[in-house]
C-alpha cells in the first residue's frame, strides 16, 4: 500500500465508522498517548523491565505501531498535509545538513 492510499484508507474509515476526526489537539494527545504504549512495550522487550505475565511482545510492539501511524494519518489527513511529500522533504533535509555528519561520529564507526 502507498502513503496515499493509506492516507485515503484511514479518510474513508473515519467517514464510516468515526463519524468524524477528533479535533488536532485531541489527536495529537492520542497520538502521544500510542506513542507511550508502544516505549511500554519496547522497554520491557528490549529494556531492563518485564512483563508481569508471559505475552507475545513483537505483536504487541506491532500493533502499537499500526495504531501510532493511524493517528498520524489522521493527524495528516486533517490539516491537509500529504504525508508522503513530507517524508520525502524531510529525507531531503536531513541529506542537505547531515551529509558527511554521522560518518565523522566517532561514537558510530
Amino acid at each position: 500500500m502507498k502513503i496515499e492510499e493509506a492516507q485515503k484508507k484511514v479518510d474513508d474509515w473515519i467517514k464510516l465508522n468515526g463519524v468524524r476526526y477528533f479535533n488536532e489537539l485531541t489527536n495529537t494527545a492520542l497520538l502521544m498517548e500510542e506513542i507511550g504504549e508502544l516505549s511500554r512495550h519496547i522497554a520491557r522487550k528490549y529494556g531492563e523491565q518485564n512483563y508481569k505475565k508471559e505475552c507475545d511482545s513483537t505483536k504487541l510492539i506491532k500493533e502499537e505501531m499500526g495504531d501510532v501511524f493511524f493517528v498520524l494519518l489522521c493527524l495528516c489527513n486533517q490539516m491537509g498535509i500529504n504525508l508522503k511529500n513530507s517524508l520525502i522533504e524531510s529525507i531531503d533535509k536531513k541529506t542537505k545538513r547531515d551529509i558527511n555528519r554521522h560518518k565523522k561520529n566517532k561514537k558510530l564507526i
